[in-house]
């Protein structure tokens, strides 16, 4: 068999994908263990705590070892994928999934094949830290395991015919307990029905102990169902679910239902594990709801000019393909009124106790996606013409939709819109984003009776809300701004005369 150079090896690491990030969730392996790669090619994705990014690799190889499995999540700087440079032996089949190692330097193709043992017709599946259940090559003794013991646990596997071992295959494959004399992953045939090998340690994949985790089910207590007494996912849901007046066979969860939360049919109560972007958000709300004082003003404006010059501006071939919808009259509204305002786009320094006035505007469009709330912003959105403004707004909500709105593109907004127009809602007390100096929410959209010059008269109305820190914006400049982005969607024409 052909050795692995070590030299030829090498590890990629999780980078930090974006600014201060610590940690990332591999979301999906898009390789496997003996795939050939390239520099640049996408190998996975992961989610952090603002977005789901593609990861290139930086080397040419092939794939030798996958560290952790999709679902995990890994701290910034953690080697997640091995690449052999050299590809000979991996591509030969040397290497193995991360699953079947203990160690990364253990792997079968650096280990010699013991002399005085027959070849077996397949090979058990592993779990990582219990060893191989029919010993076919000499392996070191697993960490924690006394060298005598990992000796007796070799000879018993060689002295084990494969008549014997092919027929406890088997019999655990149709539900029946491990047959006496067969040795069990640590060297001790294991009681019947039990998953507890001799270390003390039930055996269960990763993602598996993850979800007992969750539904706080000890796997100490659960009946093992799977091959050489595993516990699945479907043990663990029976474990947790609650007394039924009679015996019922506990549904398998669906993986794409695993996924979202732990739930299953018949269950009171459902768990979503809080990570990622929802778990950032939490965080950052929490952050600006007690650290800047909120002060939420109103108004409620006639936007019937502004809903006609939408559809004259549909029809005009310097936006045709474009978005134009009134959030975009609405945007460039509230960028004229910073504009004429500029000390309501502003940020509080605490370490330095400073106001930080910003010359530009990174304008946020808050957009919900199924990962959770994001932000995005536009970067200088102030210097842009309206079909800039245009072309930009529809790149953003298309990114943001497809899930691929990247970290930088969330990073340094001033000034944020939320849309809560779009859910039939008239009105809202939107909370800052954290660093930011106002956000406006803009409510929906609704024909209502209106005094129009002297007569009522059905006309298009909304409400506007502006929230502002109260330590950067008082209520003067506070109202100002807000009545002057009322006014432009009131007559759109001060677009061109306040611009």
């Amino acid at each position: 068999m052909t050795t692995m150079t070590e030299a030829s090896v090498r590890e990629f690491k999780m980078p930090d994908v974006g600014e201060g990030l610590t940690e990332a969730e591999i979301l999906k392996w898009y390789v496997q263990p003996g795939d050939t790669v390239t520099d640049g090619q996408v190998v996975c994705e992961v989610e952090t705590a603002k977005a789901a990014v593609e990861l290139p690799i930086p080397y040419n190889g092939v794939v030798r070892e996958l560290r952790f499995p999709e679902g995990t999540t890994v701290d910034v700087g953690t080697a997640i994928i091995t690449v052999d440079e050299g590809g000979g032996a991996a591509g030969a089949g040397g290497a193995a999934p991360a699953a079947e190692s203990e160690t990364p330097a253990e792997t079968p193709a650096a280990t010699p094949p013991a002399q005085e043992t027959p070849k077996p017709e397949g090979r058990k599946p592993v779990l990582v830290g219990y060893g191989v259940a029919e010993a076919s090559t000499k392996r070191r003794p697993r960490k924690g395991v006394p060298v005598q013991q990992a000796q007796v646990q070799t000879r018993a596997g060689a002295q084990q015919p494969e008549a014997a071992a092919a027929a406890a295959i088997q019999g655990e494959l149709n539900g029946h307990t491990s047959p006496a004399g067969r040795p069990s992953p640590v060297g001790t045939p294991p009681s019947a029905g039990s998953a507890t090998p001799a270390a003390g340690r039930p055996l269960a994949k990763p993602p598996v102990r993850k979800l007992a985790k969750d539904l706080g089910v000890d796997l100490a207590t659960v009946t093992p169902s799977g091959p050489d007494g595993i516990i699945t996912r479907e043990d663990v849901y029976a474990a947790s679910a609650p007394p039924a007046p009679e015996p019922v066979q506990t549904p398998v969860a669906a993986p794409a239902q695993a996924a979202a939360g732990v739930s299953h049919e018949g269950a009171r109560e459902t768990r979503i594990p809080i990570k990622g972007v929802r778990k950032a958000t939490a965080t950052a709300m929490i952050d600006s709801a007690f650290t800047a004082p909120h002060v939420t003003e109103f108004v409620t404006v006639d936007v019937t000019r502004t809903m006609k010059l939408v559809e004259e501006l549909k029809q005009d071939k310097d936006l045709a393909g474009l978005r134009v919808n009134p959030l975009l009259l609405i945007a460039k509204a509230l960028l004229v009124a910073i504009r004429r305002h500029p000390e309501v786009n502003a940020s509080w320094d605490e370490e330095n106790q400073e106001i930080v006035l910003k010359h530009y505007v990174n304008l946020g469009i808050a957009a919900a996606t199924p990962r959770g709330l994001i932000v995005p912003n536009i970067k200088d959105a102030h210097t842009k013409t309206l079909p800039e403004l245009a072309q930009s707004l529809g790149e953003l909500v298309s990114t943001a939709r497809e899930g691929k709105t990247s970290p930088a593109a969330m990073q340094g907004g001033t000034v944020t819109i939320t849309n809560v127009g779009v859910f039939g809602v008239d009105t809202g007390t939107p909370l800052l984003n954290p660093g930011e100096s106002a956000i406006l929410a803009v409510g929906a959209i609704k024909l209502q009776p209106w005094v129009h010059k002297g007569k009522v008269k059905p006309r298009q109305v909304t409400t506007l809300a502006l929230s502002f820190d109260h330590r950067l914006v008082d209520g003067e400049l506070g109202s100002k701004v807000l009545a002057d982005v009322a006014a432009i969607l009131e007559q759109p024409k001060r677009l061109i005369t306040w611009a």
